[in-house]
């Protein structure tokens, strides 16, 4: 235990939760000169105070007293408003260690097979390219982008942050990676977690020069290249084309909808390729709002889905991240990781971990870590 862990783990944790010192202090039973002096490092508390700590923040004393893994070689981007980034970083740190560790106990770790494009190709070559070379065939669609993703190496870490300021983040290979995180919380669609792992797939092909963590604000040019290659990578180009005539008898909503279904992406995704074309162009947005509005008769608002298209310039012409109103919307089922289950069921299994540390890395409570484990069967 060191008093700038400490120090360290007390600040982070009380500003994500958005409390000031003397919030800590008064719920912890201590002078806010007492509690100053224990998050600057100045002094040590006591066990009993330490204890109170935990509570006042609702945490374990662990959460207090183990030192954080730093990451350096992250690509982290949010926007302004979100107060739980540092917070955020631990977290992700925390899982990627304990999924290293499960796989070196195991000596099961899977290289990977990521190969970063850089500039040299356009952001839809490069996705064909990424494409080829997890062997996805062009008329085939992403069916299942968790599994595909950790096929290749490439670890995947679902979060619940209640805000729609994050999405996601990547981690390069320097810092045990790759790997990416979504935010997977439940008022953001299944098919915006979908698309945030495409998202990030494209940052570690195209851009992993620039991963940094203290770069903070999004890189238009960037973020525009990483959607587009996100949109050719879960709809390739040909194939979407064909699928889009093929719906050429039916109506423009459900034209939008068969073919979102079809890719697993939202209809936003679509509609976005739509507008690339010369044969809609942005137009496309217009009709789209107007027969929706003729259909449930409702007035478009701008926050609304699936009635508005949101001018966002992070999430421009791509999903809308309420979840509540996505048409046809895909299950949590549509995104779901298994690598780390199935590991964390190895290790059990072979009395490598306790079901407790199981179920402290999976981040499930003790009961419901004893109701899995009782259903697992070969």
């Amino acid at each position: 235990m060191t008093d700038s862990a400490i120090g360290a783990n007390l600040r982070r944790l009380r500003v994500a939760q958005g409390l000031t010192q003397a919030d800590v202090a008064v719920a912890a039973g201590i002078t806010r000169l007492a509690y100053r002096n224990l998050e600057t490092g100045a002094s040590l508390p006591r066990a009993e105070t330490l204890q109170a700590l935990a509570r006042a923040l609702e945490v374990g004393i662990q959460d207090l007293v183990t030192p954080v893994l730093e990451l350096r070689h992250v690509r982290f981007r949010s926007f302004q408003r979100l107060n739980t980034r540092e917070q955020i970083l631990v977290e992700v740190g925390s899982r990627l260690r304990d999924f290293n560790e499960l796989e070196e106990i195991l000596e099961d770790r899977i290289e990977p097979r990521l190969v970063p494009l850089g500039g040299n190709l356009s952001p839809a070559e490069a996705a064909a390219a990424t494409r080829e070379h997890f062997g996805i065939r062009p008329s085939e669609p992403v069916r299942d982008i968790c599994g595909l993703l950790e096929a290749n190496g490439i670890k995947v870490l679902p979060l619940r942050v209640a805000s729609d300021a994050f999405f996601g983040l990547s981690v390069a290979t320097a810092d045990g990676g790759p790997a990416i995180a979504v935010n997977v919380w439940e008022r953001i669609s299944v098919e915006r977690w979908i698309f945030t792992a495409a998202h990030e797939l494209a940052h570690l092909v195209l851009h992993l020069e620039d991963y940094d963590v203290v770069h903070k604000e999004e890189e238009k040019r960037q973020e525009r290249e990483a959607n587009l290659f996100a949109s050719h990578f879960l709809m390739p180009q040909e194939v979407f084309a064909k699928e889009w005539e093929e719906t050429r008898g039916i109506a423009l909503v459900d034209r939008v909808l068969k073919v979102k279904r079809m890719f697993r992406v939202s209809y936003r995704t679509v509609l976005y390729r739509l507008s690339e074309t010369g044969a809609y162009g942005p137009e496309i947005w217009r009709r789209f709002q107007a027969e929706v509005k003729r259909r449930t008769g409702r007035t478009l608002l701008k926050d609304d889905e699936p009635d508005a298209i949101a001018a966002d310039v992070f999430r421009a012409s791509f999903p809308e991240p309420s979840r509540a109103g996505e048409p046809e919307d895909l299950s949590p089922a549509d995104f779901m990781e298994d690598r780390l289950s199935r590991l964390v069921r190895r290790a059990v299994e072979k009395n490598e971990i306790t079901l407790a540390r199981g179920a402290e890395i999976l981040g499930l409570p003790l009961e419901e870590m004893r109701q899995l484990s009782a259903s697992w069967m070969e």
